[in-house]
Formats: C-alpha cells, structure tokens, sequence
C-alpha cells in the first residue's frame, strides 16, 4: 500500500471512522470468476427445478437413515450408478438380453441401428429428466438408455411368459437374483425416463391392440414381489408413469383425493396406537387393495394390513423420496407414513399393531419396526392441511379429546379388559342385583306385613 493510502487511512482513524484496506484485483482473479459464473451446476442441474426433471439423487438428509435403501444392490440402470465394478455381473447379461430382443425384432424388420436412432432425438429431454448434470457424451448416453431399456423390457418379457424364458437362465434359476432385481428397478436414483421405455417396447414388442401394454408387462413383473389381485391392476395398465418408480407408485393411490381443509384445534398429529386404545379408539384391518385407503367411523380406525419386509421398506423410502423430490408428485405415501409414525411411536405400538393383525413383521422385532417409521418421517415436508388424511387425522383427535369415550373406555378397560377383570364384574353384577332383590322384599314384607286370622 502507497505512503498516500497510509496516511490517508491514518486520518480516517483519528476522525474515528473504520479503516479501508485496498484490494487489487487482478485480471487472472477476474477471468475464474467469469469461468465459473459461466459453468453449468454439475450436482444439481438447472432442469431439476423444471417439469421435466423427475430422476433425482436423494437428498442427503434422507440417505443418511437408509443409504442401502436407495442404492442399487445388483444391476445398473441409468448415469447416477453406471459403471460401478459391483454391477458387472448384470452389466454382461444385459448384452445377452439385448441379443435376445433383437433376434425376435428382426421378423418386425427391426435392427440394433433403429433402436439408436429412435432415441437418439430424445437426448436433450433425457438429460433434463435427472437432476445433475450428466458427463457422458451423447453415443455414450444413447448407448446406456438403449441397452438399459432393452434389457428391462426384455426382462419384462421373459418373466411375463410374453417370449420363451431360457429353464437354465442363471438370472431365473438362483432364487435370490430376481427378487434383487425387482427391488432395484424401484429405487429412484435407478431409473431411466419412461418415454424412452415406451419408444423402444414399442420398436421391440409392439402397441397394437392385441398387444400387451408396457404398463401391463411392468405391474405383472412387479406382482410376483406384491402379489394384488389382476382386477385391481388391470384399471393401471395404460397409465404412462415418468418412470417405474412412477408408475408403480400410481397403482397405489386411493380414489379419495387431498383436499385442503382449514384450520381448527382438531387437526393436528394423532397419538400413538396404545394411547389411543386407552381412548377408546379401536383398531380394525382394513380389506382393501392399497396400504395407503385408511378410514375412521364411529371410533374405529380401519388400517390395510401391511406386510413389513426387506422389499416393502426399501419401496416406502423411495416413495417418499420421489414424492419430496418430485415437483408434481402427490404426497399420498409421506403422509401415510406420518400417520403410521404417529401411531407407532414405541416398540409396544407395533407389537399392538402386530396383534390386532394390522402389520404382518418379516422385517425383524418390534423394535426394527418402531425404529423405521421413527426414522421414515424425518426432514420430510409434510402439509397436515393438505393432505388426502387430513379428515382422518381430525375425526381421530376429535374423538381422543371427548371426554364421556375417555371414561367409558377407562372403564370398559377396568373391567372388560381381562377375563378375569370381566368375570369380577359379572360377579359384582350379580351380587348387587341379588341384594336389590333381597331389599325389595324386605321393605314389601316390612309395609304389607301377613294378616292374622
């Protein structure tokens, strides 16, 4: 700094304002800024605010609960995991896949060189359907969603009996693959854009009437993991998704819609399942097709039976990711699993819940369960006023807060609870009606005493 700046700062000092330090700027420093301003954002591209964007990585502060639960275990499908040395066994069979497809497309006149150029226009609506920026060139990002896609629809067909299935077929013969398989195709940092599924079955399978649909093909491979009934499907099967995740996500959605309803001192979180018992508030399994239809009438809150299990809670998680990811997505499952954390705040609350048979537990002890729906809601935006639940949650408080259910369930618990406690109260009963009896006749002897002749 010169002799001139100094002084001049010296002088400013004594005045008792602040000192300014010169910073030179040179033109190295200017043009790195520019170069940056000028970058495209790599890990959150500009398209993930847009309609288009619907493949995200999920958010960190949900990964971190589950990371196992978003990540592939077996195959690759899309950028976000390609290349990975852990998929390689898959990544060969896809080729063989490819093969096969491309053997029974050759009597529609179809080649590998079609397949390429069907997709290859769709390039730029592809990089803008995932939230980062993708590093592959175009061949290179054509080449992954044709081989992708094939190898999904042609795994499609061959567990649909569409197409005749190798008997010897490794992926087929080893129990465990397939299942793996199934789980992978439906986490949300695995997918690729349904529009190019649809561009290459239709290439490969086919869109007429008489064939199958690709909705079709997708839900009954997923149904062999689920296992609903084909009335409850076949109402899906010409549903376009964004993607798989998508798509089966869709066949879940109950006929009631979210509705926006205004405040009150009702809605609000609901207590846990014991607490609301000790209420009065009874449970019930609900015989429906969708986890989500939940309803409560006259003091009874009627849940579809959920089976936890590896597949199911792997599939939970991906649902409320995509839903809070996903600018158009509805936010049936996150709010689902608000009220099933509500509900089941303790391991007590799920061993209640297991044996009033509302949650069939293959995913380990009560604890595990209390665990994952503690953990399945957290930093996740939820909007109780805006929900397809917002009634129930309602209806439920309501009915906890009255205070003649709270006392007829105290008592019904007192003395109807326990064989026991109900064979004391019968007993009871009995023995006050016999001295009501008992007084009756006395005071009738005492003031129509006999007449004496």
């Amino acid at each position: 700094m010169s002799t001139e700046s100094n002084s001049r700062g010296n002088h400013s000092a004594e005045n008792g304002s602040s000192v300014h330090h010169v910073v030179q700027i040179d033109a190295s420093f200017l043009s790195e800024v520019e170069g940056k301003m000028e970058e495209l954002p790599r890990l959150l591209n500009r398209s993930a605010g847009r309609d288009s964007c619907c493949i995200f990585r999920v958010p960190q502060s949900l990964s971190e609960i589950n990371e196992r639960a978003y990540q592939p275990h077996i195959v690759s499908i899309g950028p976000f995991h390609h290349g990975e040395p852990q998929f390689q066994m898959i990544q060969e069979h896809k080729w063989r896949f490819l093969s096969d497809l491309l053997l029974r497309a050759e009597s529609k006149r179809v080649v590998l060189k079609d397949f390429f150029e069907a997709v290859a226009p769709m390039e730029e609506p592809i990089r803008k359907s995932y939230s980062e920026t993708l590093e592959f060139d175009g061949q290179d990002l054509i080449r992954m969603m044709v081989l992708d896609g094939c190898f999904i629809i042609e795994l499609f067909c061959k567990v649909g009996r569409i197409v005749p299935a190798d008997l010897d077929d490794p992926l087929f013969t080893m129990a465990w693959v397939l299942p793996f398989l199934m789980r992978d195709l439906l986490r949300l940092e695995n997918q690729i854009p349904y529009f190019v599924l649809q561009k290459l079955f239709d290439l490969s399978v086919g869109s007429g009437n008489d064939d199958p649909s690709l909705a079709k093909l997708a839900l009954g491979f997923f149904n062999y993991m689920v296992q609903r009934p084909l009335h409850v499907l076949v109402k899906y099967y010409e549903k376009k998704g964004v993607h798989l995740l998508d798509l089966f996500l869709m066949s879940y959605i109950p006929d009631c819609e979210e509705e926006v309803r205004r405040p009150s001192r009702f809605l609000h979180l609901i207590q846990c399942a014991k607490k609301l018992n000790q209420a009065g508030v009874r449970f019930k399994p609900r015989k429906t097709h969708s986890i989500l239809d939940i309803k409560f009438k006259n003091g009874v809150l009627e849940i579809p039976v959920l089976t936890m299990d590896d597949f199911w809670s792997s599939l939970f998680l991906n649902f409320v990711a995509f839903e809070q990811c996903y600018r158009h997505s509805t936010k049936y499952v996150t709010t689902y699993a608000t009220l099933m954390g509500c509900l089941i705040n303790t391991p007590a609350d799920a061993g209640f819940l297991r044996d009033h048979k509302i949650i069939e537990n293959y995913f380990g002890t009560d604890k595990e369960v209390a665990r994952f729906f503690n953990n399945v809601g957290k930093d996740v935006v939820f909007d109780i006023h805006r929900s397809y639940l917002s009634k129930v949650f309602e209806e439920v408080n309501e009915y906890y807060q009255n205070d003649w259910h709270v006392r007829w369930a105290g008592f019904r618990h007192k003395y109807f609870d326990t064989p026991w406690s109900f064979m004391s109260a019968v007993a009871a009963t009995v023995l006050l009606l016999l001295t009501m009896i008992q007084a009756f006749y006395a005071v009738f002897a005492y003031q129509n005493p006999p007449k004496n002749h």
